[in-house]
């Protein structure tokens, strides 16, 4: 259930109302905007008589939700969320850009790579340590060696890092080291992994699952803000259909959709979409039109020699081209990449 509150209301008279409510036993989650303040009521609302919260007089509305993701819903929380990332800000009139390899494979290949992505515009620094695959003979990443790696860079270069976590296990290691935690297209319903990082206030990048809609994608979300942690970006990284051309379909409708449904800010991988390099671009300056706040793309100085996932990797000035190009997509429709 959602009230709005009138322009103007005493907050003692919202005090008085949300002590009233948590009284009833409900969860109140209170969004402040620049001039109305909204009530999120979580809780069975079913047998509450609605109609009696307009015997206050600074009640403006009074609207049951009937999605089942409640703290994610654009309804709750009418303003877009910002989430900062160790002083990098997702989900405002700026688009960020992280990039990367793949995956680690060494301080070298890490410390190469590092420098060219940041002078072409890149914000955040991306890679694989944990390496979930396909094949269980295929390269697995480097472990927690490849953590410090990053994070080496990322200090040395001025730059966040983010990696994908896979186990709960690892949860302790990673807050203290990874800025951002990816949770992995094929842990999106990890709901053990989701609650514990939930009990975190660490920035979570939470990608969609290989063939889950967009409501079970936010159900997910909801399994981490419910913990308590704010700090959620979607990323779209494509999903599975019939098509064979390209990796996976790159659903850029998810964009607008989840701008409508949720606060959250959503993020685009092109990479792991199409799964070719000649395909990388186009498909993230479609991204930037359709309204993301931000790309994750995969970058390598030499592709061919990548341990993992080097047919869909950008060359340095293939990654220049596509800032280029992404930029001025920006400018034309009054945001800024910088």
């Amino acid at each position: 259930m959602i009230i709005k509150l009138k322009e103007g209301t005493l907050k003692e008279n919202a005090d008085l109302l949300k002590t009233k409510l948590m009284d009833l036993g409900f969860e109140i989650h209170e969004s402040i905007g620049s001039s109305i303040t909204i009530f999120g009521v979580v809780g069975d609302t079913s047998k509450f008589d609605q109609e009696s919260l307009y015997a206050y007089d600074f009640i403006d509305s009074v609207l049951r939700v009937q999605e089942p993701f409640k703290q994610v819903n654009r309804k709750f929380h009418p303003d877009n969320s910002i989430i900062d990332v160790s002083g990098v800000m997702i989900g405002g009139e700026n688009i960020v850009v992280m990039a990367g390899p793949c995956a680690v494979e060494s301080q070298e290949q890490v410390e190469t790579i590092a420098p060219l992505v940041a002078s072409a515009g890149a914000r955040i620094l991306r890679g694989g340590a944990y390496k979930p695959r396909t094949s269980p003979y295929s390269f697995q990443g480097v472990g927690g060696d490849g953590l410090g790696i990053l994070k080496h860079a990322g200090a040395r270069f001025n730059m966040p890092v983010v990696s994908e976590i896979m186990s709960v296990e690892d949860l302790d290691y990673f807050v203290g080291t990874v800025d951002l935690l990816q949770v992995g297209a094929r842990n999106m319903q990890n709901f053990s992994l989701l609650k514990e990082l939930g009990k975190t206030q660490v920035p979570i990048l939470l990608k969609r699952g290989l063939a889950n809609t967009i409501e079970e994608w936010l159900m997910s979300a909801e399994y981490i803000l419910a913990g308590g942690n704010r700090n959620v970006i979607l990323c779209e990284r494509g999903i599975r259909t019939f098509e064979t051309a390209t990796r996976s379909t790159l659903d850029i409708s998810s964009i607008p959709v989840l701008k409508k449904l949720s606060h959250l800010p959503v993020i685009v991988d092109p990479s792991h979409a199409a799964g070719r390099w000649e395909y990388v671009e186009a498909l993230a300056k479609a991204s930037i039109a359709a309204g993301a706040d931000g790309l994750i793309i995969e970058v390598h100085h030499e592709p061919e020699k990548a341990l993992s996932d080097g047919q869909q990797s950008l060359k340095p000035e293939r990654f220049q081209s596509l800032m280029d190009g992404c930029r001025r997509i920006a400018t034309a429709i009054g945001r800024k990449l910088d």
